[in-house]
């Protein structure tokens, strides 16, 4: 018998926002087996910022996506060729 794919768990605070006029969806999650959170941002386009380490909680996760908007502000998840054109 093939062994099943594990389930994933999506945690309490993923959400989507709005601030600043720019909407994105926060996807913090993690497999049943795991322990560690994964923490993904998706904006109006579908593109995916994820960052590269685990964190140890969800609340962990959260607070580096509103450190990032803190630091970088919303604009830091837009597409620079969709939501930035330049002009030639």
């Amino acid at each position: 018998m093939p062994d099943r794919e594990p389930n994933i768990i999506t945690s309490p605070l993923s959400c989507a926002i709005t601030r600043d006029d720019i909407s994105v969806e926060v996807h913090i999650y993690r497999l049943e087996h795991e322990t560690q959170w994964a923490l993904e941002v998706v904006n109006i386009h579908g593109t995916s910022s994820v960052w590269d380490d685990p964190f140890d909680t969800d609340e962990e996760a959260f607070a580096a996506f509103e450190q990032a908007v803190e630091e970088d502000g919303m604009e830091t998840f837009l597409d620079d060729e969709i939501d930035n054109p330049t002009l030639h």
